[in-house]
């Protein structure tokens, strides 16, 4: 099968590029165009309905007419002089809130509006919400409605805060936004320069790497034009499938995807263009096309297994119970998996079309390249095992150190740029108010027979919340329209997206709200703080089903490819002790060196994923070749220096790509993402440096052919050794049979 697609590829090369040219521009249009209607903005409404703060929103919809989309916002109005607001100014307030209540705002039309774009124009909910007890401001509640990850959506909220802005200027009062979009969007608009430069310099890194290590133009940029296009039909495929299925989309979901595909894409790229010019070095008489049919069946074999791990790892994600973790597994799983298609197919016939000018102008292929520092690592590899299997410990178990004080923050990852005048607005609130005002933490009292709820009978609870220690004010019961339902608002002191707030509503305030609700009735919390502290119950058993589920699948696959027990084993425990490593590096920063509580709830999960399924990549790829070299006459250990020679390239090359390309999100406003990029990009790097060029080739060398146990490989006739695949090199001359001597 994977010949075929590989072999049709290079004998019609100009119609596979022809169709994925077609293909990619045709999915990413699609992509883009509905991306924000296939995504889920609201991140409660992927906890299963068991959850407390899950019903809560369940009462909130229903009977409250709450939204998944809806954007709640707080605005400030207060005196342009600084005074205290007058009776007068606040009828002013409340009369200007009602004309805002009463007015269309239109969605703004842009160059970069794309024509099958959603439309968000809208009516805002604009209502008085209270003033401060010094009377320094008064507090507006403002709800759009829209996917807040939308640009028009965005651009919808810019037009009514400055439209908003305008009106209560010209009756001599200032105002200030803050909370949801309004955070989303000042970080945004302060980051735009910073990501714009981000992304160009991660662009210039890759597209350096390239030139330094092929000198070529063409084998530099080509790689990222190839991986934009797949990468563009993959989200197609996965925006249409949301579409076309009605599971929609994680809002983290999309960059998660272009990262992978980038990383992912660019290295099965690397690890055919380095075969494909050490078969050029070896077989000059070949045409470019005929070696490229023949590179791209052998390496096609490592690729498809690499994608195929990628694609269990993530699968798995499907029998989590947060939906936010079941939804992004399959939808990298698709993209990976048309990221495969595309290497067995389009990255083949660029190579058949381009042959030997695809390292243009370079000149090395007309000659054997020296040993270089791949060949004396090899070398040194293979002669001193035992060293380096113990140094590498040594090493892992030092990083590792770091998971022993490790803990585990379950918040919602906010945090962006404390000088946005969204985050100066919460701080002027929360100066004369609970920290909470502006994420009130909901307690939802139905009657159990469905009947109704008397908001009089609710005293005893609102007075049981209100002694809470932690608990800063309790707003009076509201009634719904419907009279069956009643909610009380309560204003925490502490942060809502804060560990305090949590530990306070999963703990004394619902012991509270249990104690203390009327006979006949049930009730629930919800709010920001509620919602966390559930997520956090919930990945906590997704962590214990997902990982063993995970590696045994991977454990699968690789028995599977390397047709061997031993090896596998070799393989799992090199990136476990990588994953282990990683984690406890990142938790040894993340909390003692930028004093955070603690690392990010969904870090463990994603780095086990990207580091367990990418690093193996690394680990199938020298693998895979310490078995064709070991498959010729000669000592093991010298196998093992060949293959970690023709290797290393290749695995140190893909491997700064992949860490450039995660590095990039630890540059992210965003704390839980930093943590993300930082975790990654430090994961593949051990992967690819230290496990897969040192620590499993040192392995291989202690265990010699018996690591392929119970299917050793079986030696070909030295006169094989001229087959096409570049082994005429290093070891294959009889000076290079002499230094094999050695590590034999």
């Amino acid at each position: 099968m994977i010949r075929a697609l590989t072999g049709f590829a290079t004998r019609s090369p100009w119609k596979v590029i022809a169709l994925w040219a077609v293909l990619g521009i045709a999915m990413t249009v699609l992509g883009q165009a509905f991306l924000f209607r296939a995504t889920q903005p609201s991140v409660g409404e992927f906890l299963p309905a068991t959850y407390d703060s899950a019903a809560a929103l369940e009462i909130a919809e229903e009977h409250f007419g709450f939204k998944p989309d809806a954007n709640p916002l707080t605005m400030l109005v207060a005196r342009a002089d600084g005074a205290k607001l007058t009776g007068s100014d606040e009828r002013r307030i409340d009369a200007e809130a009602a004309k805002l209540a009463r007015r269309e705002v239109a969605m703004p039309k842009t160059e970069d509006t794309l024509p099958m774009a959603e439309d968000h124009t809208q009516v805002p909910r604009v209502s008085p919400a209270m003033t401060a007890p010094d009377r320094s401001f008064r507090l507006l509640s403002v709800e759009l409605t829209g996917n807040p990850m939308d640009p028009g959506m965005q651009d919808l909220y810019r037009a009514f805060r400055d439209q908003a802005r305008a009106e209560f200027t010209e009756a001599g009062l200032r105002t200030g936004f803050t909370a949801g979009l309004a955070d989303s969007v000042d970080t945004a608009d302060a980051e735009k320069t910073r990501s714009m430069i981000i992304g160009i310099a991660m662009l210039a890194v890759i597209v350096l790497l390239h030139v330094m290590v092929f000198r070529s133009l063409l084998a530099a940029l080509l790689p990222l034009l190839v991986v934009s296009v797949i990468g563009g039909a993959a989200a197609g495929v996965v925006v249409g499938t949301s579409l076309l299925t009605g599971i929609r989309l994680d809002a983290s979901t999309p960059q998660l995807i272009n990262v992978v595909l980038i990383g992912i894409g660019i290295d099965y790229f690397l690890f055919l263009l380095f075969r494909f010019r050490e078969q050029l070095r070896s077989r000059p008489e070949q045409t470019g096309r005929a070696a490229a049919a023949e590179v791209a069946g052998r390496v096609g074999t490592a690729v498809t297994s690499a994608a195929l791990t990628i694609v269990a790892a993530f699968s798995t994600l499907a029998v989590a119970s947060f939906g936010q973790f079941r939804v992004l597994g399959p939808a990298i799983a698709v993209s990976v998996l048309v990221m495969l298609l595309g290497s067995l197919t389009l990255m083949p016939a660029l190579l058949a079309v381009s042959g030997r000018k695809m390292f243009w102008p370079s000149r090395g292929l007309r000659r054997e390249p020296p040993e270089g520092m791949a060949g004396r690592v090899g070398r040194r590899v293979a002669a001193r095992p035992v060293t380096m299997v113990l140094a590498s410990l040594a090493l892992l178990g030092a990083l590792a150190a770091g998971l022993a004080g490790m803990h585990t923050d379950y918040g919602p990852g906010g945090g962006g740029d404390a000088s946005t005048a969204a985050a100066r607005t919460a701080a002027e609130i929360s100066r004369s108010l609970p920290a909470g005002v502006s994420e009130p933490t909901t307690v939802f009292v139905t009657a159990s027979g469905g009947g109704k709820v008397a908001t009089g009978s609710l005293g005893g609870l609102s007075k049981a919340l209100a002694a809470i220690d932690g608990v800063g004010q309790v707003a009076p019961a509201v009634p719904s329209q419907d009279g069956r339902a009643a909610r009380i608002d309560v204003f925490l002191t502490a942060d809502p997206q804060g560990q305090q707030a949590r530990d306070l509503v999963s703990g004394p305030l619902r012991d509270a709200v249990a104690a203390h609700r009327p006979a006949g009735t049930e009730a629930h919390v919800g709010g920001t703080a509620a919602l966390f502290a559930d997520i956090s119950s919930a990945v906590s058993g997704d962590l214990k089903l997902v990982f063993p589920v995970a590696a045994g699948l991977i454990a699968l696959i690789l028995v599977l490819l390397l047709r061997s027990l031993l090896a596998p084993l070799v393989l799992m425990v090199s990136v476990g002790l990588g994953f282990v490593a990683t984690l406890g590096a990142s938790a040894l920063v993340s909390q003692n060196l930028l004093d955070r509580p603690g690392v990010n709830f969904m870090l463990p999960l994603v780095l086990f994923l990207f580091v367990v399924a990418l690093g193996t990549d690394y680990n199938i790829l020298i693998s895979d070749r310490i078995r064709e070299e070991m498959e010729k006459p000669g000592p093991a250990r010298a196998a093992v220096a060949r293959a970690v020679r023709h290797t290393a390239p290749a695995i140190a090359t893909a491997g700064l790509v992949l860490a450039a390309s995660f590095g990039s999100l630890a540059v992210n406003p965003n704390p839980g993402t930093q943590e993300i990029g930082f975790a990654t990009a430090l994961g593949i790097m051990l992967s690819a440096f230290l496990l897969s060029i040192v620590l499993v080739p040192a392995l291989a060398a202690l265990l010699g052919r018996s690591i392929w146990w119970p299917v050793r490989p079986r030696r070909t006739d030295h006169r094989a050794e001229v087959n096409g695949y570049g082994d005429t090199g290093h070891f294959g001359s009889a000076e290079d049979k002499e230094r094999s001597v050695p590590v034999g």
